[in-house]
């Protein structure tokens, strides 16, 4: 083997090999119970990554999918998360103002502005601007939820703590709807 080579592979190992190319990769599937599954990478070797995703999703009783099979059923969604102190009229009237699609109040007496993908940044400041500073994310909303049951919401939160744990995986989105009873049930047990 030529030192090139090998100089060229440790520097690669080490972390200092010019134009290291990183790119991004959604992987879509289904889990236990019909669960859409989207799986969001950055990688710097496709390859690796998809065989980890793949056999994270064999392991835990899931299909890896192709390009598309579950990525209509999510809309990227811009929420901003106030807490239940937030007087609900005002921030109404500002989040309506700032272009947001829809202000939710949450069972816990929390509210949820809910913007576009392309107007987060500009409800997010503009909310701001009026005296709102709230937490936001940017998430893959599902259009439709599947119920799940105390063994398949078990399942599922296997399939996405394996996936978490993988080093290229940046996050991971579900259309499982669990319950709180369902959640109570697996902490218990």
């Amino acid at each position: 083997m030529k030192r090139d080579t090998i100089d060229k592979a440790i520097a690669r190992g080490a972390g200092g090999a010019d134009g290291e190319n990183y790119d991004e990769k959604t992987y879509e599937g289904y889990g236990t119970s019909g669960v859409a599954v989207l799986v969001k990478c950055l990688t710097d070797n496709v390859n690796r990554t998809v065989s980890e995703v793949r056999a994270a999703f064999n392991k835990q009783g899931g299909n890896l999918g192709t390009d598309g099979s579950v990525a209509y059923l999510f809309t990227h969604q811009g929420q901003i998360l106030f807490s239940a102190e937030t007087d609900e009229d005002e921030l109404m009237e500002a989040a309506l103002e700032a272009g947001a699609d829809d202000v939710v109040a949450e069972d816990d007496g929390s509210f949820m502005v809910l913007t576009s993908f392309a107007d987060y940044l500009s409800v997010k400041e503009g909310l701001a601007a009026a005296g709102f500073v709230g937490e936001g994310a940017l998430t893959m909303e599902p259009s439709t939820k599947v119920e799940l049951d105390t063994d398949g919401a078990g399942k599922i939160l296997r399939l996405i703590d394996v996936l978490e744990d993988l080093d290229d995986v940046q996050d991971v989105y579900t259309n499982a709807d669990i319950s709180e009873e369902v959640m109570a049930q697996l902490e218990e047990a």
